[in-house]
Order: structure tokens, then C-alpha cells, then sequence
């Protein structure tokens, strides 16, 4: 793993492992488009799996130490399952990348809304 983070320019390395801590706790990791021009396809998931657990294994002897508690409801919120959703949004004729993070629930919603608008569009156009 060290091989491949040296590839990694030295001030994006905290961002990195932040990213990583963040998906280890149910949030956003890291994506492979930001770093596709440090890693290749292949080296990314290597980098990815090895940094995860490296920091797995650190976070578990350190919170093993302490006991740290944690509520059943806890667990679960850092056990949900979340997406990421990239679009691309054009604002005043500029395109910018939006991510949105939304947990089962949500998108079911997105969905149904999504769906809600086509039918409006299809009828509105005679389809």
C-alpha cells in the first residue's frame, strides 16, 4: 500500500484518508474520479481495500482500549447502506458536478417523484 499512496501528491494524502475514515463510518468514500489521474482502475481498488483496512485495524485497537459504547441505533445509522448520486447540473450555462448522498428511503422518494414528473411530461406532450 505505501508504494501506491507515495503516488499520492503529500497535501492531498489528509483529504484522502479523511474520505476514507468518512466511508468507514457510512458516509461518501473517496471516488475513483477524483484520484483516476494518481491511480489506475486497478491500483485504486487495491489502495482503497488496503487504506480501509489499515485504518479499520488502528480504529479497532484503539477503540477496543476504551470501550467505546455505542446505542443499538447508533450501530444501525452506521450501518445504512447509502448512495451517491453524481449529476451533472448546468447553472447560468455553466456545468458543475452535484453529489448527493441519500439513504434507501430517500431514493425510494426520488424515484416516485422522478417517475411523477415523466408521467406530467409524456401527458403534457400527447404520449
Amino acid at each position: 500500500m505505501s508504494r501506491l499512496l507515495e503516488k499520492l501528491p503529500p497535501g492531498d494524502c489528509p483529504r484522502f484518508i479523511h474520505r476514507i475514515i468518512d466511508g468507514i463510518s457510512g458516509h461518501a468514500l473517496p471516488r475513483f474520479r477524483d484520484y483516476g489521474n494518481v491511480w489506475s482502475l486497478v491500483e485504486w481498488m487495491e489502495v482503497l481495500e488496503e487504506a480501509t483496512a489499515f485504518i479499520k485495524h488502528a480504529c479497532s485497537k484503539h477503540l477496543s482500549d476504551e470501550e467505546l459504547p455505542l446505542s443499538s441505533d447508533k450501530i444501525a445509522f452506521l450501518q445504512t447502506p447509502l448512495l451517491n448520486l453524481d449529476l451533472n447540473v448546468k447553472e447560468n450555462g455553466v456545468l458543475k458536478p452535484v453529489t448527493i448522498e441519500m439513504d434507501k428511503e430517500e431514493l425510494q422518494t426520488l424515484i416516485h417523484s422522478l417517475e411523477a414528473a415523466n408521467k406530467v411530461v409524456l401527458k403534457y406532450l400527447g404520449f
